[in-house]
């Protein structure tokens, strides 16, 4: 096994040339193997493991620097770095993460996990490079898909004015996670058919580089070439830009990569190979079905079903089914992703509604601002968005949806905690950032049936709203409990004294065993459905107060700025001496890991709950 001789960095460079092949195929093998079991982005990594093979060859490790953007196709790089070992823990908790950490090694220089940033990075990791008088190569890999983010531009706009080498790798698969939208993929797709002209280069410069005169005539070809791919490649945009453009390459021709990025290396400014590869290449259930295969649960590997497959409805699941009902009542609902139509549930109504759906590529600033528009226009727009992905586009919202009070429903998914993919996903800020803006509204479901209420109740007020929901098995429990939603209103679930657990969306069904848990005990336990975080229903905290002794808030969100905080400063205002005791995550990033072990890691657990009130409650205990 050649991978067996992979301990440390730069290991591959003494790997036989003629045996680059099957170290692929056995880095294929491995990934196959080891992400079945764990689960993993599998089809990124799978297309990227010439590409990364090439750089780790090409360049000298750590003191060269590669920025992956996003990072999840950085599994290669791991290996080559010597964590192969850590592959049975992927993604588990203290185990490897699935992106790049520089905590974890010194050749990850930059943490990712969001998208359209390499590149920014990159140049500031070039800045830094040249004050300090050093000379090591930096590269940032961008996906096309990533390529769709207007952080991208900004980036390739200030780069455009180096004049020192930086090393712009575009991993171009036609896909981000669903397939690629827009004119950045067409004018890719222009640029993917313009194999002629890169067949004719190399023929001329092959011919000519072993004659007496072929180092001069070559220099007059190469200052001509410009003008040459102006007329064979259409628009070149990057060239125009001021970027030197190398490509298309075959991103799976590792002596063809390695060749190019020497050639890159000596070019003095910003530089962009542009790398044609296939998503999921090597494993045929990927290469057929490469959204399926971009963040993978455990599967069979003969034939590609999930291990485990769900039985039964997750949020997503239902947030799906109630927005093609709501499509088909109101013609002006139109529903926005940011390239996951698949991951937030709008598959359906695409296929339903075409005509109402937009998916605006990996640009969440945009798909904000685009929704505003439409809300101004009439229509009543919906943006699915994941919770982690949503705080990209603070500005829009604060200045233009909320600024305007324009009707805008984001339905905030994997709100909370959501495991594997780490601190860079976890959905544990979203009430601090948006309660803070005015006229914004924020809900968050107790059960499944609440989530299709609050929708409906969404769609028809008059102002901006979040309705905010976690990943995973939808609740079904507390069905009797569907009193109407009205807005800034929580609603009492069980009314008792002593007691009072105000609880916020998922938290409830933790209320419901930390009251089972305490009565046990003998203590009398409201459990209240705090269902807004803004506006707060204050009517219920004050009449909590009048009879109970422990106020206790619980909440999936981080302590600063979350419901807590609103429920203790309204106490405060009021002059209410009442026990308070704030259930929420530590205001810090909680890294990957089962959510059931993360829960209990940082307290939120039924069982650390209640250990929790039994400490604040001590002399009044029961029995």
């Amino acid at each position: 096994m050649l991978l067996e001789n992979i301990k440390q960095a730069n290991d591959i460079k003494r790997i036989d040339r003629e045996d680059y092949d099957l170290l692929a195929q056995e880095i294929r093998e491995f990934l196959i193997q080891k992400i079945s079991v764990t689960g993993g982005h599998l089809g990124s990594n799978l297309g990227t493991v010439e590409l990364t093979m090439a750089l780790h060859l090409a360049l000298n490790l750590p003191e060269d620097k590669i920025i992956w953007d996003v990072g999840h196709q950085s599994y290669t790089h791991k290996i080559l770095t010597g964590r192969g070992d850590g592959f049975d823990h992927l993604r588990q908790f203290h185990g490897l993460s699935g992106f790049p950490k520089r905590k974890e090694s010194n050749c990850d220089v930059f943490d990712t996990g969001h998208s359209s940033t390499s590149v920014s990075a990159g140049l500031g990791l070039v800045k830094a490079r040249d004050l300090k008088g050093e000379t090591c190569t930096v590269v940032s890999v961008i996906g096309d898909g990533s390529m769709t983010g207007g952080m991208a531009y900004e980036a390739l706009n200030n780069a455009a004015r180096l004049d020192t080498n930086f090393i712009i790798i575009l991993n171009d698969n036609n896909m981000s996670i669903s397939e690629n939208v827009g004119g950045v993929s067409k004018y890719l797709n222009n640029i993917r058919t313009a194999t002629g002209y890169l067949d004719l280069k190399e023929g001329i410069y092959n011919a000519l580089r072993n004659t007496k005169w072929g180092g001069s005539t070559i220099k007059g070809i190469r200052r001509a070439k410009s003008s040459f791919k102006q007329l064979v490649i259409p628009g070149m945009f990057f060239e125009d830009m001021g970027i030197t453009y190398l490509g298309p390459v075959d991103g799976h021709n590792i002596d063809g990569m390695v060749r190019v990025i020497n050639e890159a290396k000596r070019v003095e400014g910003a530089v962009l190979i542009h790398v044609l590869t296939q998503k999921g290449k090597g494993y045929l259930p990927a290469e057929r079905h490469p959204a399926r295969f971009h963040g993978a649960e455990p599967f069979d590997i003969e034939t590609g079903i999930p291990s485990h497959p769900r039985t039964v409805a997750n949020y997503t699941d239902i947030f799906s089914t109630v927005m093609c009902k709501l499509g088909a009542r109101d013609e002006r609902i139109v529903a926005i992703t940011a390239a996951m139509p698949d991951g937030t549930g709008l598959k359906r109504f695409r296929n339903m509604y075409p005509d109402r759906f937009f998916d605006v590529g990996i640009a969440e600033e945009h798909a904000v601002t685009f929704a505003a528009g439409l809300a101004a226009g009439g229509l009543k727009p919906i943006v699915a968005v994941y919770s982690s992905f949503l705080q990209r586009a603070y500005d829009q919202i604060l200045h233009d949806v909320c600024l305007q009070n324009l009707p805008v429903v984001f339905a905030i998914d994997r709100a909370g905690l959501v495991g594997s993919d780490g601190e860079t996903h976890q959905g544990i800020f979203d009430f601090t950032y948006l309660s803070g803006i005015p006229n914004m509204h924020i809900c968050a479901p107790k059960n499944k049936w609440e989530l299709s209420d609050m929708l409906k109740f969404a769609v028809n007020l008059s102002a901006p709203i979040a309705v905010r929901y976690p990943r995973g098995t939808a609740y079904d429990g507390l069905r009797e409990y569907r009193a109407p939603i009205e807005l800034g209103r929580a609603e009492w679930i069980y009314r008792e004294w002593e007691i009072a657990l105000f609880a916020v969306g998922s938290m409830v069904k933790t209320g419901e065993a930390v009251r089972d848990a305490l009565k046990a005990m003998g203590f009398g336990v409201s459990l209240i459905n705090a269902r807004f975080v803004k506006p707060i229903d204050e009517e219920a905290v004050l009449e909590a107060c009048e009879d109970h002794v422990l106020i206790v808030t619980m909440e999936e969100n981080v302590a600063a700025g979350g419901y807590g905080e609103k429920v203790l400063e309204l106490m405060n205002r009021k002059g209410i001496q009442r026990r308070f005791l704030g259930i929420s995550l530590p205001d810090a990033y909680v890294e990957h890991g089962n959510v059931e072990l993360l829960k209990q890691e940082v307290g939120i657990d039924a069982e650390s709950i209640t250990r929790s009130i039994c400490e604040r409650m001590k002399g009044n205990k029961k029995g």
